[in-house]
């Protein structure tokens, strides 16, 4: 009996450390996934551009990844930017992309020569499908 008592309790105590420790990741993936675009430009300017320059124009936390770099050349679906460290990434554009500037933007706003911050999801291929883009300020 005291055997059978053991291991319901020692099982107990494994699927609750367990949910509560699936419980905090999913609250971090959640709480990412939210994150608005006034939000990220709120962090970017408190870190004057700081927080994304890091790993030479790229960063990834749980989920989303940030380019930052300058427009070489762009089309209608897609940018190719040039990373600090010289190197380039393709950006994919889709219909939910939003493109902010001190207002609202749109395509025509991505010139040739601009920085950007990209947030979005990294493709098999190493590429971004956009899910906001910043343009900055020189």
């Amino acid at each position: 009996m005291k055997k059978n008592l053991f291991v319901f309790l020692l099982l107990l105590v494994i699927v609750l450390v367990g949910g509560f420790l699936g419980g905090i990741k999913y609250g971090e993936s959640q709480a990412l996934k939210n994150l608005t675009p006034e939000k990220m430009r709120e962090v970017f300017q408190q870190r004057g551009g700081q927080f994304f320059a890091q790993n030479q124009g790229q960063r990834q936390r749980a989920g989303q990844n940030f380019v930052s770099g300058q427009v070489i050349s762009k089309d209608e679906k897609s940018l190719t930017v040039k990373l600090p460290d010289g190197s380039t990434k393709i950006i994919f554009l889709s219909q939910s992309t939003q493109i902010l500037k001190a207002t609202e933007g749109s395509i025509d706003d991505l010139q040739v020569g601009k920085e950007i911050l990209v947030a979005g999801n990294q493709n098999a291929d190493g590429s971004l499908t956009a899910r906001t883009i910043q343009i900055r300020n020189p």
